[in-house]
């Protein structure tokens, strides 16, 4: 029975984790329909980032919001260099960001070595907590599930009920006719692109300091923020927290119980999806 809820605590987080990652990826491919496959590199890059500020400084939070911003401002670049340039063209888009990926995996390669590195969370998130029925557990993990729980609930207001929210979304189904109205469709694109992107980076922080940063994590959370997505539905927020869940649950489950067939799951959970549902479990029709 504590295993069981091990477990599902351990799968509960990690989702947490996997959300943090897909919000800004469902906010830039969901949404947007940019086809950002560099989405990976920018989570490492902002990990990257983050650990040596907070290194250099030697505070955390400023790790954090080095994370943040500086991938905020790789995502606005992305955004006014590449992508403006090529809306509509999901190949362009595709190979043009495969091709980033490679070269910012290269260059992180060359600046940070192949080791493997992990943050010190602050005191005060750091230690154990104590939880009915598992006793204790690590009190970082249940940070990253408040965290996750926030930013989830202030995405769905911002896109949802605030005015700026409600302009991207017309300009996602008829940009020229929201451009007629004179609302700068490029600049709310390229604040929107810079949030998703920031999102990446305060991931990697928060993802490295409960698990590790090192070479090759890009692909695995770019992974698993396609399956996240595509089993949440494309631009949905509460999709993405649906199916982060989903992935994260099965994924911890698999490890725990079958750990030889472990990774199959989150697959076999996806192909269902495209099978009865292929909009995703949240997501509209075309």
């Amino acid at each position: 029975m504590k295993l069981f809820l091990l477990t599902f605590m351990n799968g509960l987080t990690l989702a947490a984790l996997y959300f943090l990652v897909a919000s800004g990826f469902t906010l830039v491919f969901g949404l947007m329909r940019n086809v950002n496959l560099a989405h990976g590199s920018l989570y490492l890059l902002g990990a990257y980032i983050g650990f040596s500020t907070a290194q250099w400084t030697g505070s955390w939070y400023l790790g954090v919001a080095a994370g943040f911003f500086g991938m905020a401002l790789v995502g606005l670049a992305l955004q006014i260099f590449v992508f403006r340039h090529m809306e509509g063209q999901d190949l362009r888009q595709t190979m043009v960001t495969i091709g980033i990926s490679i070269v910012l995996a290269d260059i992180m390669l060359w600046i940070w070595s192949g080791n493997t590195y992990q943050f010190q969370a602050p005191d005060m998130l750091s230690g154990v907590a104590h939880v009915p029925l598992v006793r204790v557990y690590p009190a970082y993990r249940l940070v990253v599930l408040g965290v996750a729980i926030v930013i989830g609930v202030g995405l769905w207001l911002f896109l949802n009920k605030t005015a700026i929210g409600m302009m991207i979304r017309a300009g996602v189904d008829d940009r020229a006719m929201l451009s007629a109205t004179g609302v700068n469709v490029h600049l709310i694109f390229a604040v929107t692109f810079a949030i998703g992107a920031g999102l990446a980076g305060f991931a990697g922080v928060v993802g490295g300091t409960a698990l590790s940063i090192a070479p090759g994590e890009d692909v695995r959370y770019l992974l698993a923020s396609l399956i996240v997505t595509i089993v949440g539905g494309m631009g949905s927020i509460t999709g993405a927290a649906i199916g982060a869940l989903l992935i994260g649950l099965a994924e911890q489950f698999g490890l725990a119980y079958s750990p030889t067939y472990g990774v199959v799951y989150t697959f076999l959970i996806m192909v269902a999806v495209l099978a009865f549902r292929p909009q995703g479990i949240m997501g509209k029709r075309a």
